[in-house]
């Protein structure tokens, strides 16, 4: 089972406000170890956590909001659709489409504030 993730981020504070105080995640860990903090994120229902990793150096830097080379590598599962992507973008993050319907559900590509690309999807 995959428990954490890590996702590389200009500073931690910033990403705290846009998951916990935007998107209702909870802050399940910050931990100062000194030279850098222990910042873990989860889901408001539960889930694999965010480890909260600030970019240190030009080449971690270079890869905020690119870790995945462009493409959708993060997938938000949502209950109400509608809801949660009016939350995203007061939180801001940009969506580059419209909701598809597809076979599996309502989906649709946002950013969030570094560039990543995430999948919004309410499955049926």
């Amino acid at each position: 089972m995959i428990g954490a993730f890590a996702l590389v981020v200009p500073d931690y504070d910033s990403a705290i406000r846009f998951f916990c105080d935007g998107l209702g995640f909870r802050l399940t860990a910050d931990l100062d170890q000194g030279n850098k903090r222990w910042v873990t994120v989860q889901p408001a229902g539960g889930g694999v956590q965010i480890v909260l990793a600030q970019a240190v150096g030009a080449r971690q830097q270079a890869a905020v909001g690119d870790q995945a080379g462009g493409r959708v590598w993060l997938f938000l599962h949502s209950d109400d659709f509608a809801r949660d992507a009016a939350r995203i973008t007061a939180a801001g993050g940009v969506f580059e489409e419209a909701p598809r319907h597809e076979d599996y559900g309502i989906v649709a590509v946002w950013r969030d504030p570094w560039g990543n690309r995430w999948d919004l999807l309410q499955p049926i």
